[in-house]
């Protein structure tokens, strides 16, 4: 059994989504006999990953930030899915924060790391833009947690903007 946790953007353009499926299931796929996913299953990279996971035969966990995450983050254009994969999942861990807030999110990521074998990252690369709690940060806490980090940015993926 591999389990491997998963951050990345949320932002990706429409024609990026089908880049990074691929490129998330080619980096799965040797992983898929024993694989355990775990995701906050954001809009974007997170909820991707998690559909490759479920896709391939894994089990997924789903780390949700805060108690009012559902109400309050999740929004309409991302309802259906957010919902498949909650009842996809195995295991679904609502942490103790109240609001989804900065410090909900660092404590989600560090509960994908605490649980990890290893982490997949759908990143563009850049640093971290000084706010906690995105890709980048979480990519620099595994890496000093020695935890393997594998970054998937497929030729001609983009975020919007």
């Amino acid at each position: 059994m591999t389990t491997i946790a998963v951050t990345g953007h949320m932002d990706l353009t429409d024609s990026s989504v089908p880049l990074v499926r691929a490129a998330l299931r080619e980096t799965l796929k040797p992983y898929a006999s024993g694989l355990t996913g775990v995701s906050c299953i954001a809009k974007g990279s997170d909820s991707i990953f998690a559909e490759v996971v479920v896709e391939l035969g894994g089990r997924l966990v789903v780390v949700i930030p805060s108690k009012d995450y559902r109400q309050n983050k999740v929004k309409p254009d991302h309802e259906e899915t957010f919902e498949k994969l909650i009842d996809a999942a195995t295991e679904v861990v609502v942490l103790e924060h109240e609001t989804a807030n900065r410090s909900a999110y660092e404590a989600a990521n560090r509960t994908l790391l605490k649980r990890a074998d290893r982490l997949v990252a759908v990143w563009n690369g850049e640093p971290p833009n000084g706010k906690g709690g995105g890709t980048a940060d979480t990519v620099l806490e595994a890496r000093e947690a020695d935890l393997p980090v594998d970054v998937v940015w497929p030729d001609g993926a983009a975020r919007q903007g």
